[in-house]
């Protein structure tokens, strides 16, 4: 299937590692000029010579700031004033039980999941609805909607996240501008695999995962971590004209982890 994201711009936060990579490396394969970020140049310029070493036709432009922070939104702003696509990928996660999640914690945890998408949506949303047409999805979590007890705080920036792409989704009324929400699954990142070894840390990583879905993810139809690529696949798909009737809509990639079948 033909994705035509050709001569479009996407920006995808947070893209030198993990799901945010696999996003950046899925839309360059289709054609688009994809801008990656990273907090540093080097991490930057070791995500672009990645993609490359897999795509050498990859039309990349390289973007290191901190989207977690007002100033770092405000110069992604200014380097580039508008997109075709944006993709708010950008969030951090810890485990920590309710008791012990400090303010400070939940105000970090806001502050980077919530109003990195806000501040830049406000910027580009309003562009795209100028000009009718342009793509926005928030990597939300299906612990959006089944709120993981050992991350209270992370789970309600994800349920967040979910309102407010369907809340920016009704401004995009009779134009060919759409916003939605992606639902990873646990993936297979680092950082989910650091994490899973912190839990069981006298396993391998495979028995690790086994265990981890068994014991914390249960309902899982997959029975796996989700590779990143998938993901990356899926939010592609979202971000091109074949999926121009997708919009406001939450799109659950979590490998059937959510029993409801709405």
């Amino acid at each position: 299937m033909k994705l035509d994201l050709e001569n479009k711009l996407a920006l995808v936060t947070a893209s030198s590692a993990g799901i945010g990579l696999e996003i950046a490396k899925s839309l360059a394969r289709e054609g688009a000029r994809v801008i990656v970020n990273g907090r540093t140049q080097a991490s930057v310029d070791k995500a672009i010579k990645r993609i490359q070493q897999d795509h050498p036709q990859a039309r990349l432009e390289g973007l290191a700031a901190d989207n977690g922070t007002l100033e770092g939104t405000q110069a992604t702003v200014q380097q580039f004033p508008d997109v075709d696509i944006l993709v708010n990928n950008l969030g951090v996660y810890e485990a920590v039980g309710f008791f012990d999640e400090t303010d400070a914690a939940w105000q970090h945890l806001f502050e980077v999941n919530i109003m990195s998408g806000v501040r830049l949506a406000r910027h580009y949303l309003g562009k795209m609805l100028e000009r009718r047409t342009g793509r926005v999805v928030f990597i939300s979590s299906e612990s959006g909607v089944t709120p993981a007890p050992e991350m209270a705080h992370y789970s309600a920036t994800k349920t967040m996240q979910i309102g407010i792409s369907r809340s920016l989704a009704e401004l995009t009324k009779q134009t060919a501008v759409t916003v939605n929400a992606v639902l990873p699954g646990p993936t297979r990142t680092e950082g989910v695999e650091k994490f899973i070894q912190d839990i069981y840390p006298g396993l391998s990583l495979e028995e690790a995962e086994k265990k981890f879905i068994s014991e914390n993810r249960p309902t899982s139809l997959i029975g796996r971590l989700i590779d990143p690529a998938e993901i990356g696949d899926v939010v592609t798909f979202i971000c091109s004209d074949r999926a121009a009737v997708i919009n406001g809509a939450t799109i659950r990639a979590e490998g059937g982890l959510i029993r409801s079948a709405f």
